[in-house]
């Protein structure tokens, strides 16, 4: 057999076809998801980039990896532990990427004999450049047993997607730099603006409409789906369809705008920790399956190696559970309740189950939270309204439950969240840099954020360094 794993990075399951989304960002997708098994709630449950891939490739959460952020220099994962690629390896799978996590931390290259690193000249990495990179080693390796992780980011900011894709997702005629449209003025003037202005804003040039930035991340799904098209394609025509195991995963969503977070994977809500989650192997998965009790992704681990036909040693403990129980019918999901994390932006914890959502921010960061939060997922699911302080009783109990699993599953460890929150959330130590550059203070700038004061700031200090 060959197993395809593709990571599709800042992909939200409630952006496309198949999870009930109205406008055309994924009539491939949608055409894999009716040739397999589509979980319906799937959960990231470490969130963001390398807190998800890690557990993904690991099988276990980020409280027993202690990778628990994103560009944190705290982070180690020691050799030794379970690791997909390095178990498939073993067992003679030719094992190959196409990735570059390697540039963020080291362990992502692990365990594969071809490591094909897809960051090149360009700042950002298209969907057309890995495939690029890929195809000639699939048409290469296909004779052998085969372990494939493409890793694409073309739905990740900044959102640059061909023109003409953008055209079905916004209103013809419409022009996204009108000075009298005002809907940017949140982002703009959000305390997170000095990094989102050198890292999307900039490149979009100035935009006055957020519908128009929701449109490019539409457009960018668009682009992606035809990336898959022409993947699919080759292994159809390779001969590689019938005997492949191919797993689409987001390994985290995208708030657009929602929660006052501005295209952007922080917060534990739906639009982010919820993500699409698709496989289909014909010789074994009936078409048209749809799953919709609670998966997480520390459960794709086990699930590969059940479909290898290889275990992990006894000794090895792992969080995931295999999707096969699942996908045969035998189980709903894997879990009743899902545990959730972040601490990139912001820290927080929280516990999801098949009706309601608990969250608990233990430092909200450059956003405003309360810290706790309960949504009924039944009859609120875009988490508008906030209901723990009516539902008091139930927000202890959600409390005391999350409280009790965090303290069972430490067993005495130091917590790595309370570790990381001691020197600082990552992504607010990089705003803080970035304002002392520019001479301008965080304290001053979180209380009274402006767009203007950032711009001249920098501004002034282009000019005297051109001095």
């Amino acid at each position: 057999m060959n197993i395809v794993f593709v990571s599709l990075d800042t992909l939200r399951a409630s952006r496309l076809g198949c999870y009930g989304y109205a406008k055309p960002t994924s009539p491939y997708i949608d055409r894999i998801a009716s040739q397999g098994v589509l979980f319906e709630r799937a959960y990231a449950a470490d969130i963001p980039t390398e807190a998800a891939h890690t557990g993904i490739f690991t099988g276990k959460l980020g409280i027993h990896t202690g990778i628990v952020s994103h560009g944190s220099s705290l982070t180690h994962l020691p050799k030794g532990g379970s690791w997909l690629p390095e178990l498939l390896r073993r067992e003679g799978f030719t094992t190959a990427a196409v990735d570059n996590l390697y540039q963020l931390k080291e362990w992502f290259a692990r365990g594969y004999r071809y490591y094909i690193n897809s960051v090149g000249g360009q700042r950002h990495i298209d969907g057309s450049t890995v495939n690029a990179l890929a195809f000639p080693w699939i048409r290469e390796h296909k004779q052998e047993p085969f372990f494939l992780f493409l890793h694409y980011w073309d739905a990740h900011t900044p959102y640059l997607p061909p023109k003409e894709y953008v055209a079905p997702f916004y209103e013809q005629g419409r022009d996204p730099y009108d000075p009298a449209n005002r809907s940017m003025d949140g982002a703009y003037n959000h305390p997170a603006y000095p990094f989102f202005k050198h890292h999307h804003y900039e490149h979009l040039g100035p935009v006055t409409d957020s519908d128009y930035i929701d449109a490019l991340y539409d457009a960018e799904v668009r682009y992606l789906d035809d990336r898959l098209r022409e993947l699919d394609q080759l292994l159809i025509q390779e001969g590689l369809y019938e005997d492949t195991l191919l797993v689409l995963f987001g390994d985290h969503g995208e708030s657009l705008t929602e929660h006052g977070i501005y295209w952007d994977h922080c917060g534990l809500y739906e639009t982010t920790v919820r993500v699409p989650v698709i496989i289909r192997w014909p010789k074994r998965i009936a078409p048209g399956k749809r799953i919709s009790g609670l998966v997480q992704h520390v459960d794709l681990m086990p699930t590969v190696l059940e479909a290898a036909g290889l275990s992990l040693n006894p000794t090895e403990r792992i969080d995931g559970k295999s999707l096969w129980p699942v996908i045969d019918g035998a189980q709903e999901g894997t879990q009743e309740a899902i545990y959730l994390s972040e601490c990139a932006w912001q820290a927080s914890r929280g516990v999801v189950t098949r009706d309601y959502k608990f969250i608990q921010t233990l430092d909200s960061g450059p956003y405003i939270r309360p810290m706790r939060e309960l949504f009924d997922l039944r009859a609120d699911a875009e988490e508008n309204v906030n209901l723990a302080d009516q539902l008091v009783e139930h927000a202890d109990r959600f409390e005391r439950q999350l409280a009790g699993w965090v303290e069972q599953q430490l067993a005495g460890r130091p917590d790595p969240m309370r570790a990381q929150l001691e020197v600082g959330l990552p992504f607010r130590n990089r705003i803080q840099q970035i304002l002392q550059q520019y001479g301008l203070s965080w304290d001053a700038w979180v209380k009274y954020p402006q767009r203007e004061i950032f711009d001249e700031a920098v501004l002034k200090h282009r000019d005297g360094a051109g001095r």
